[in-house]
């Protein structure tokens, strides 16, 4: 069987992060959708996405296809009324379309004629699903004791230095290469993931339920909440509460990040701050692509969601709810605007548009630091993205 991951339905709604990959891309616990659906499958996964998008994700198809709904999280059970699909046949929860078994002739034609002919299977699962920027944010916590029972299922944890003081350990699986420092760790609400080559340094004080990807530094005397997940290769100072860093960006120093979500490739300058909640204690509203205005969230916590590449100066502070694009430049004092178009540069003063030829020379030497090639695959993806955007950057 070959497996398709899509997602077009929620696409939009999940803009900016999937303005520059597919919805399995997005890290929501530990893992990416996509980990947890390949780990669960025990199979590689391909994606039908964007056509910009597809010669870095190429779509695989084979005679016999199964194609799942990207923005569903998935569990044992999902995995078995999956496997049970016979040709032409849906698994559904209400309106949701979970999984479809199709020809490979077929999978560019699922329009409403085609599915009119499908013979629908009902789960009995529980449905998880991300359809909204919030949903990241909602779901996070309670996707990191799954992920984390789905890694380290049937393993044994690194040891855990004696001098790192420790609750719970049996809730705290360390992997190889890992350094601990005179760090304090509680797992008693939840576990806590700590992963290959992570350096854990002196005073940090992490809660969980959490995850840290590979790579990552936690910096000294950070304070690392619940609902907390770092993706790879990422610096992490300051405060951190049920937030989300996809990977390979760092919040490096002093600042809070509460209730948001970073992408890959940003930069939160020393002391950046992120209102995670109203004076008034209302709910928050957050910019929708598809809407194109302030939606409610109904969340009363909700902070910011920072589009991959994105930097911002020391000092930057976040309103409660802003939504920033890809590769927008952000500096200056005071509270900045609830939505930042891509490709911005500027401040609360105003907003001109970041050169995309500037941009993609800031993203081959952030690369390059990392010791990764940014490839003309990416540079195109980047440049197809400023063409798409430029109408929001018009409001500026």
């Amino acid at each position: 069987m070959n497996y398709i991951l899509f997602g077009a339905q929620a696409r939009n709604h999940l803009l900016p992060f999937t303005f520059i990959r597919p919805i399995g891309d997005i890290r929501v616990g530990i893992l990416t959708i996509r980990e947890k659906w390949e780990m669960l499958l025990n199979t590689k996964t391909s994606s039908l996405t964007e056509s910009y998008l597809a010669e870095k994700y190429p779509l695989i198809k084979e005679a016999d296809n199964m194609l799942i709904n990207a923005s569903v999280m998935p569990d044992a059970r999902l995995i078995e009324e999956i496997g049970r699909l016979k040709p032409n046949q849906t698994l559904i929860s209400g309106d949701i379309l979970i999984a479809h078994r199709v020809r490979a002739e077929d999978i560019n034609n699922l329009g409403v004629e085609l599915l009119e002919d499908v013979i629908p299977m009902h789960t009995r699962s529980q449905i998880k699903k991300l359809f909204q920027l919030r949903d990241i944010v909602a779901l996070n916590e309670q996707q990191i004791e799954p992920d984390f029972n789905l890694i380290t299922n049937g393993r044994e944890s690194q040891p855990i230095p004696d001098h790192v003081r420790v609750m719970n350990p049996e809730n705290v699986f360390v992997e190889p290469g890992a350094k601990l420092d005179m760090a304090f760790i509680n797992a008693s609400v939840g576990p806590v993931y700590i992963g290959k080559d992570v350096h854990i340094m002196d005073g940090a004080l992490i809660k969980g339920p959490v995850g840290i990807g590979e790579g990552s530094v936690i910096r000294m005397g950070a304070k690392i909440y619940e609902g907390s997940s770092i993706g790879p290769h990422c610096k992490v100072g300051g405060e951190m509460m049920s937030s989300v860093i996809f990977g390979y960006s760092n919040k490096a120093h002093d600042g809070f990040l509460g209730h948001s979500v970073i992408g890959e490739w940003c930069n939160l300058g020393a002391d950046t701050n992120t209102s995670n909640l109203k004076n008034n204690y209302d709910e928050v509203r957050l910019w929708d692509y598809v809407d194109e205005s302030f939606v409610n969230t109904g969340m009363m916590f909700c902070g910011t969601f920072m589009g991959d590449h994105t930097k911002c100066g020391i000092n930057t502070m976040f309103n409660t709810g802003t939504v920033i694009g890809v590769n927008a430049m952000i500096f200056g004092a005071g509270f900045m605007r609830n939505f930042i178009p891509s490709f911005s540069w500027g401040s609360v003063s105003g907003f001109t548009t970041f050169d995309i030829d500037k941009a993609i020379q800031v993203a081959k030497r952030m690369y390059a630091r990392r010791n990764l090639e940014y490839t003309g695959v990416e540079e195109k993806i980047l440049r197809n993205i400023f063409e798409h955007t430029l109408g929001y950057r018009n409001i500026l």
